[in-house]
């Protein structure tokens, strides 16, 4: 995220995230964060107020435990622009207990394994998340500005035209209409195991 507390990102939809590994490692990418096992909660008001607005409340545990607000989203050029207010937390069982405490709900929880590099583009820094879903492999680069963000996916021969503005939740959202025995507020490793899942399922296209 950028200091002015402002997430400017793209997300796309991969086939090889090997491949892109490799590109990385060819454009002298610094890795910065070893694949770790990430495991999210969303959370709403009873009345899912912050969803039908485009808002965001996030508990995320990874190396560190971070609570995450996020905006409404403007997309530009196939890349997506809002809010977000993020920062470390001592306990995330207690920050858990905290948020159902004023009334929060759990609305959604997710995993995935993410690996993060740094690349330099026209001398300004990117970040680029190498995410394994439970229903595919994905990309999200975030960057200062949207033009970055396009540079880097034109380095990492990542087609723009198939970005896409849907959050991972929305995407599971589509899949589960295939699979209606499905529960709509878990996407977990063990959930979906043993599944052979297409883009097609997922309402979207390969970038690479």
């Amino acid at each position: 995220m950028s200091p002015n507390e402002k997430e400017i990102e793209a997300k796309f939809y991969v086939l090889d995230l090997d491949r892109i590994k490799s590109r990385l490692q060819t454009l002298e990418a610094h890795l910065i964060q070893e694949r770790v096992l990430e495991t999210n909660i969303r959370f709403d008001l009873p009345d899912g107020g912050l969803s039908s607005e485009g808002r965001v409340l996030r508990l995320r545990q990874d190396t560190d435990a971070r609570l995450t607000y996020k905006g409404p989203g403007t997309s530009k050029g196939g890349v997506l622009s809002r809010t977000e207010i993020e920062f470390v937390l001592e306990d995330f069982d207690k920050a858990r207990l905290f948020l159902e405490a004023l009334g929060y709900q759990r609305s959604f929880y997710y995993e995935k394994y993410r690996t993060t590099y740094e690349l330099q583009v026209s001398e300004a820094t990117t970040h680029i998340m190498l995410d394994e879903l439970p229903y595919g492999n994905f990309v999200e680069i975030e960057g200062g500005n949207v033009k970055l963000v396009q540079e880097a996916a034109k380095r990492l021969n990542l087609n723009m035209k198939n970005a896409i503005p849907s959050s991972y939740h929305v995407l599971f959202t589509h899949f589960c209409t295939h699979y209606p025995t499905l529960d709509l507020k878990e996407l977990s490793f063990k959930a979906l195991q043993g599944m052979k899942i297409s883009p097609e399922e997922l309402s979207i296209q390969a970038a690479d």
